[in-house]
């Protein structure tokens, strides 16, 4: 994965890095090196966002079981009308000369929440799950601008 040079920049780091310490002293550069990337797993994180959507996402996880298994998953919540709002208002502002922005952010803001309302109702109706996700209004917001321009 490392090629020679990068290898010797790592171990030359390394070496200045922990001049004071103990931790390296006397090793070989193999051995700075297993220090090295020993750090670096201990370091890095990954994260991963997939949308619920879809039969992809069902697919993924029969693949890969490790990503319920060994993961911490977050189910983020329905986004608050304030920040629907938000992100219209960001979106919408980018459009010239729009009349009655004010108005269009509202409809943005509600057919969110009536989407949300209507999955809810599908749910108890026929126990199935449609997913709305911050993507969908955003989408959403795009298409319409789109048809502006």
């Amino acid at each position: 994965m490392y090629n020679a040079e990068d290898i010797q920049k790592i171990v030359e780091d390394m070496k200045d890095q922990h001049k004071s310490d103990d931790l390296i002293k006397g090793m070989e550069d193999a051995e700075i090196m297993s220090v090295f990337e020993d750090c670096a797993k201990n370091s890095i994180h990954v994260v991963l966002a997939f949308s619920p959507i879809g039969d992809d996402f069902k697919r993924r996880l029969r693949m890969f079981p490790a990503l319920v298994n060994c993961c911490t998953i977050d189910w983020f919540l329905p986004w608050p009308a304030e920040a629907l709002q938000s992100v219209a208002d960001q979106f919408l502002s980018k459009v010239d000369d729009l009349p009655m922005k004010d108005g269009i952010v509202a409809i943005c803001v509600d057919m969110q929440e009536r989407v949300l309302q209507l999955t809810q109702r599908y749910l108890f109706e026929l126990r199935r799950y449609y997913y709305v996700t911050p993507t969908s209004y955003l989408i959403l917001i795009k298409t319409f601008t789109t048809l502006l321009e």
